[in-house]
């Protein structure tokens, strides 16, 4: 495993501005959109300079809440991007939504999760054309630490959240395929303040 230190100067920001940031005792680094940025489900994020990933296991430990002045429909939403191309044309991802972890709408719970792919396959294709398949229920508390794992193997990806033995998430086709290789990035969406702290990569 391989611990990957996030100063910002081994970030490149696309769709994002990165700044540094403690939160609850941790130095860490803090994302928000730029105001030009395009949502849902495009390349908002800050990817990691010279990491190329293939198969392997993602570590992340994540925090996101709203901002103040965000839209009501916005979740906190808070991930990783993976297999980003050089041209950032195609990717794959898994992120949170803090504020469904413990909303009082059994159907806010259930998507608490997501898998989505880029370009193609965004959540709301996802959720129309295969509903229940790509995202999923987890306890999540909206600004806490939270620990993502993200084992990826070929075309299937399993994200794990809180050390959980059992993943949350189990994709068995990542929609650009076994072969795809790129970087990896924080990534956040609509109206989130997102921060990142204690990256590890493990290649296989």
């Amino acid at each position: 495993m391989s611990k990957i230190d996030l100063p910002l100067d081994n970030l490149n920001p696309n769709g994002v501005i990165p700044s540094l940031a403690q939160h609850e005792g941790s130095e860490a680094v803090r994302l928000v959109l730029t105001p030009d940025a395009e949502t849902p489900d495009n390349p908002t994020f800050a990817r990691i300079r010279d990491v190329e990933f293939h198969n392997g296991t993602i570590e992340i430990e994540v925090a996101g809440r709203p901002l103040p002045d965000a839209i009501p429909e916005a979740r906190g939403f808070i991930g990783v991007a993976f297999r980003i191309v050089e041209d950032l044309s195609a990717f794959e991802c898994m992120y949170l939504r803090p504020t469904n972890g413990r909303a009082e709408q059994q159907l806010r719970r259930n998507r608490a999760t997501q898998y989505f792919s880029y370009p193609d396959w965004k959540f709301d294709r996802l959720r129309t054309e295969v509903p229940g398949h790509y995202e999923a229920y987890v306890d999540l508390v909206t600004g806490a630490w939270t620990k993502m794992r993200i084992e990826v193997a070929g075309e299937i990806a399993k994200l794990f959240v809180h050390d959980q033995e059992q993943p949350s998430i189990i994709v068995n086709d990542l929609k650009h395929g076994p072969d795809l290789k790129g970087g990896i990035g924080l990534y956040i969406d609509n109206g989130t303040e997102g921060i990142f702290c204690n990256l590890s990569v493990t290649q296989s």
